[in-house]
């Protein structure tokens, strides 16, 4: 076959296949077989040498005099225990120090990661993480400052969360933003419960209603119930945007509020946005805006120009902090004037030439009506400092070309596969930042799963599948503004190679992956019966009989 204009070679299904026998290890040339960890120790053996069980060396954990090892050597070794000697084995595999490092790399090479190719799962913004980042996140007073510090030893830490603070605000064109919530989920239940606590403080709080359209995240109603509300959906119009007029009529003295995902989960800007804000602000309700999407329209549109009320920012997604980061992640909700009192504490403020930290609500200043807080300290210092390197480091005119780039490889994956993949939206226009298709039109007995199993063996991670829900078999796919024309080019031939193979029938599909460390799984089964907990499989006469 010819090489593309990026100079990628397409390598055919059948190129590495033959009559290869398999190892006797198992492993594939670098790719390495590992086995369980358990399996490969047990708990009889060790990688380091102890004295016999009992001997003189542990003579003294026995039970002998203190005498034999030295004035005191028993009540010494009770008091560093605290009486929590181990009284039985602990279950857990001995193995040497060369054998774990292996276990854990080999593992490791099985991983998939944004630093090893290109990763196309929608709404999950899963883009590259820059180095200046890490290595600002890294400095002494980011990387080792504690909550419990006196507030005079982090006035530089203080000073960055309110730089960020200041940041979301002016990006977004909201009045205040709680940087305490820990992830998207949390920021919505952040922005609800202050929208409980602004209702009830009109006297309003009998409204229990929640309204969510179908193209929002699932976890916007998930959230308004555990919050106490009742949910009821909205339904989509044809092009897969909220039926403004389904909304409106649905407005009444029981509804709180409505959860809108914009851009939604579909890849469309909800272009009636201004028009729904009114109209529920005019039913005395507020409007709470999914902000997980917000990498699409940074630089270029401001939530509080379009009457949102309380939206969250997942940092990981727009402003490129690791997912989670090796502990908690963040999501920082920005608020309206409305909503402003009822935000939750602490929050940074400048007072003069220092910085402090508000805990507590006061009722003669600002946060009077704060709802309280939700969690014990502010927030996760690596990834407010991640953030804030990332928002420096752009600036404004790099931001606008953040969402203008990722919409631009959104729309080119659409453009460049809707001959041979249904996309139901297509014809609504230009998407945001991530491309939807469906499996119509696949051969009889095929559907997304075959296609999502084929590209690993690709050598891609699978996109999003089955979501959203209104879309029948929906592959979401989002490239954000980090992948090169080149890395989109190889897998829009990998995505199409696999659909045309979807399209034909071809057998050898439906149990793929073939190059994978494991071939095709039970999901099912190992999400009804998952086992948790490793045991010794009984010996084969055993099982027999």
């Amino acid at each position: 076959m010819s090489i593309n204009q990026s100079g990628w070679r397409p390598t055919s299904p059948e190129a590495n296949t033959g009559n290869v026998p398999a190892s006797v290890t198992g492993n594939k040339a670098l790719m390495l077989e590992e086995a369980l960890i358990f399996e490969i120790g047990d708990g009889e053996t060790t990688g380091v040498d102890f004295d016999t069980f009992g001997s003189p060396a542990n003579a003294g954990a026995q039970g002998t005099k203190d005498s034999d090892h030295g004035p005191g050597f028993l009540r010494s070794q009770e008091n560093k225990l605290g009486g929590l000697l181990r009284t039985a084995p602990i279950g857990l595999p001995g193995l040497s120090e060369p054998e774990t490092v292996r276990h854990y790399t080999r593992l490791s090479r099985q991983n998939y990661g944004i630093d090893l190719g290109f990763f196309p799962l929608g709404s999950c913004t899963m883009k590259h993480n820059p180095r200046l980042n890490e290595k600002m996140a890294r400095l002494p007073g980011f990387s080792d400052v504690h909550p419990l510090q006196p507030v005079d030893t982090v006035q530089g830490a203080l000073e960055v969360i309110h730089q960020l603070a200041h940041w979301l605000v002016t990006l977004t064109g909201m009045t205040s933003v709680a940087m305490s919530p820990k992830a998207g989920a949390h920021g919505e239940l952040c922005g609800i419960l202050a929208i409980r606590a602004a209702l009830e403080a009109k006297g309003e709080g009998a409204r229990k209603i929640i309204l969510v359209p179908e193209s929002a995240h699932g976890t916007n109603p998930a959230t308004a119930a555990f919050a106490g509300y009742s949910v009821e959906d909205i339904p989509a119009t044809a092009e897969g945007r909220v039926d403004t007029a389904a909304l409106k009529a649905r407005l009444g003295p029981d509804v709180a509020g409505v959860m809108i995902t914009n851009p939604n989960t579909c890849g469309l800007f909800e272009r009636d946005m201004r028009e729904i804000s009114d109209a529920v602000h005019a039913a005395g309700g507020f409007v709470y805006c999914d902000g997980a999407n917000f990498n699409a329209i940074v630089g270029r549109v401001r939530p509080g120009d379009l009457g949102i009320d309380a939206m969250h920012i997942n940092l990981h997604k727009t402003f490129s902090t690791p997912h989670g980061g090796g502990g908690p992640g963040s999501g920082p909700v920005v608020f309206s004037e409305a909503l402003t009192p009822y935000a939750p504490v602490p929050f940074v403020e400048r007072q003069g030439d220092q910085f402090v930290l508000i805990e507590e609500e006061n009722a003669d200043e600002h946060h009077a009506g704060s709802f309280g807080r939700m969690v014990a300290f502010h927030g996760q210092m690596g990834m407010f400092t991640r953030a804030l390197t990332y928002i420096l480091s752009h600036g404004a005119d790099g931001l606008r070309q953040v969402s203008e780039d990722a919409v631009l490889n959104a729309n080119y994956i659409l453009r460049s596969l809707d001959d041979t993949l249904d996309a139901p939206f297509g014809p609504s226009g230009p998407c945001m930042h991530e491309a939807l298709f469906s499996d119509s039109g696949l051969a009889a007995g095929f559907s997304t799963i075959d296609i999502a199993k084929g590209l690993i063996d690709e050598g891609f991670h699978p996109m999003t599948m089955y979501f959203p829900l209104v879309v029948h078999g929906a592959m979401l796919v989002e490239p954000t503004e980090t992948e090169s024309k080149a890395a989109l080019d190889q897998f829009i031939a990998a995505l199409r190679s696999v659909a045309e193979r979807a399209k034909a029938g071809d057998p050898s599909l439906k149990t793929a992956p073939h190059f994978a460390p494991r071939a095709r799984l039970d999901e099912t089964l190992a999400a009804r019966k998952p086992v948790l907990v490793w045991k010794d499989p009984a010996p084969l006469a055993q099982a027999a009989e």
